[in-house]
């Protein structure tokens, strides 16, 4: 009975992978009492399949949760009609209730009956056997064997915790429940007394933020963490999971970060074979509609590196929101654990982003500035401008102080912080992060995150002709433009390099440096197109083209 009341309560169970040679253990297992038989790939389909029964009952609940999230996101409409037709009136919502709650206990049995074809599958009840011993006891032989299988992942037991490091535990500066610590914006209007009254007059403004932030303009910015869409994309996640596992020896694992969510990762380790990359772990954060299982972890996969990817708070096995403050405590977590469980050194770890995950990976980079490199991809500077194009000119009030308070996306601020190695990879036909029409290459926000980054480190030689000068460059949209520009100027590389070592021979690599600060303009001209030369690559396609992997290079470095 107890077997039964768990296949009723347990969770959806979608695949069933092949399990590999090298990994099988034998059937007896004497460390734990608790370990099971492993299923054997060789009597079973890669895919679980699911009885009549059951596969009948799981058609009825998914549509019915389909519906639920079209009335949830409906549900404003509804109320509006249903109120202005007279239907919230007592005499007609008692009936309602009744009609909903008949509809509750119909969906009640139609889960009883799916927990009685689980229990007739012996696949599913092997399953449900593995999970209910490994929360149990998560030894290493009860994890191996329930990642042969793919199921619903908020049944996953937690891998890792955010407090696990010993060192969280000593260390009163680390993140707290509350989440890590974020640059918080200016105040929009400097020097105002913030008394009574003016935080009264405020109010409405700020409520007004918060629900744009917390309806529309999260989902607009996130629109990965739509239900509707995860439902759509399944298919492919199941698929691209499947890959990474079956295929590039992927292991899976559930983060648990200081808010509360549980963060979906995969890991494929590389350090077992004999190319020297393998060594190195890419840490992918990907863009706002983009999942690991189908996203930019596939580039550092092929260049044969070893990868970590994880998904967005709110992405198909995360669980929670896409907020700044969100994004930023998964990513710690993420970031730890590649330390404290995988062992990797800082030294070691390359953060790789593409799009939107730049805010996470620029965060990630200035909190952990031991860490090897950072890779940007289509990445911009502030997210205010990019919210300005898309939306109504009246709304620039609403849309600025939005963005500011709640989806203050500010890359460029926090990788100024950063003084190691930086690529900065910008789309020529990117139709994204541009302000104005992808053919205008200059309307591209990753111009302006250069801009800033070598604004900062080298504010002497970016100043106005070197400045000037590198504007120009940037205009170039193709490669013999780029080398007319450069050889104009007559670049002499192996000066510029001595002058950067000497500088930092003698004064030490922390940014910003003086250096050009006695140079002639002439010499601050080729300063200025050498050094963003080595920080920016320019690869001619769409936002959304895969970056091949001969173009997933190491950031230029003294």
């Amino acid at each position: 009975m107890a077997k039964l009341l768990s296949c009723v309560l347990g969770p959806r169970l979608y695949k069933i992978y092949r399990e590999r040679d090298s990994e099988r253990a034998p059937a007896s297992v004497p460390e734990t009492p608790t370990a099971v038989t492993a299923p054997h790939s060789s009597s079973w389909d890669t895919y679980y399949q699911p009885r009549a029964l059951e596969k009948h009952a799981d058609s009825i609940l998914a549509l019915a949760s389909v519906f639920w999230s079209i009335s949830y996101y409906s549900s404003p409409f509804a109320f509006f009609y249903l109120y202005r037709k007279g239907y919230l009136s007592l005499s007609k919502v008692v009936p309602f209730s009744h009609y909903a709650g008949t509809l509750l206990l119909l969906l009640a049995g139609v889960a009883c009956l799916r927990g009685i074809g689980r229990w007739t599958n012996p696949q599913y009840r092997q399953f449900i056997t593995i999970l209910e011993a490994t929360h149990r006891n998560q030894s290493s032989e009860n994890k191996r064997q329930l990642a042969n299988y793919n199921f619903d992942f908020r049944s996953w037991p937690v891998d890792f915790h955010w407090e696990e490091p010993s060192s969280r535990k000593e260390s009163r500066g680390g993140p707290s429940r509350r989440g890590v610590a974020l640059l918080r914006p200016e105040p929009l209007h400097r020097g105002t007394a913030d008394t009574l009254l003016n935080r009264v007059k405020k109010l409405p403004c700020q409520i007004t933020s918060y629900l744009v932030a917390h309806t529309l303009g999260r989902r607009m910015l996130y629109p990965g963490s739509v239900y509707l869409l995860q439902k759509a994309l399944m298919p492919v996640l199941l698929q691209g999971q499947a890959r990474l596992v079956e295929e590039c020896n992927g292991r899976r694992a559930k983060l648990l970060a200081c808010d509360g969510n549980e963060i979906d990762t995969m890991f494929m380790d590389r350090r077992g074979t004999a190319q020297p990359q393998g060594q190195k772990l890419v840490i992918c954060c990907e863009g706002n509609a983009g999942f690991y299982e189908v996203g930019c972890i596939s580039t550092p996969l092929e260049a044969g590196y070893s990868v970590l990817g994880w998904n967005h708070p709110g992405f198909a096995g995360s669980t929670g929101v896409p907020f700044p403050q969100n994004e930023a405590n998964a990513m710690d977590v993420v970031v730890q654990f590649a330390i404290h469980r995988l062992g990797f050194q800082p030294q070691d770890i390359i953060i790789y982003a593409w799009s939107i995950g730049g805010f996470t990976a620029t965060w990630a980079a200035m909190s952990y500035p031991d860490v090897s490199a950072v890779i940007l991809d289509a990445s911009f500077d502030d997210l205010v401008p990019l919210a300005l194009k898309v939306m109504p000119d009246s709304w620039r009030g609403l849309v600025t102080r939005t963005v500011r308070q709640h989806l203050n996306l500010n890359n460029a601020e926090q990788l100024c912080r950063y003084l190691g190695p930086v690529l900065l990879i910008r789309r020529t036909k990117d139709e994204i992060i541009t302000t104005t029409v992808p053919e205008d290459i200059m309307s591209n926000r990753g111009n302006d995150l250069l801009l800033k980054l070598l604004q900062h480190r080298y504010p002497r030689v970016m100043a106005e002709e070197g400045l000037q000068v590198v504007r120009q460059w940037l205009e170039a949209s193709s490669q013999l433009e780029e080398a007319s520009i450069y050889s104009r100027w007559e670049v002499e590389e192996d000066w510029c390099l001595s002058v950067l070592r000497s500088y930092q021979a003698e004064h030490g690599p922390d940014f910003p440096w003086s250096v050009g600060e006695d140079m002639s303009a002439d010499g601050r001209r080729q300063l200025a197109l050498f050094l963003a030369r080595k920080h920016l690559h320019n690869f001619e396609a769409t936002h959304c083209t895969p970056l091949p992997a001969q173009n997933f290079q190491m950031p230029w470095h003294l």
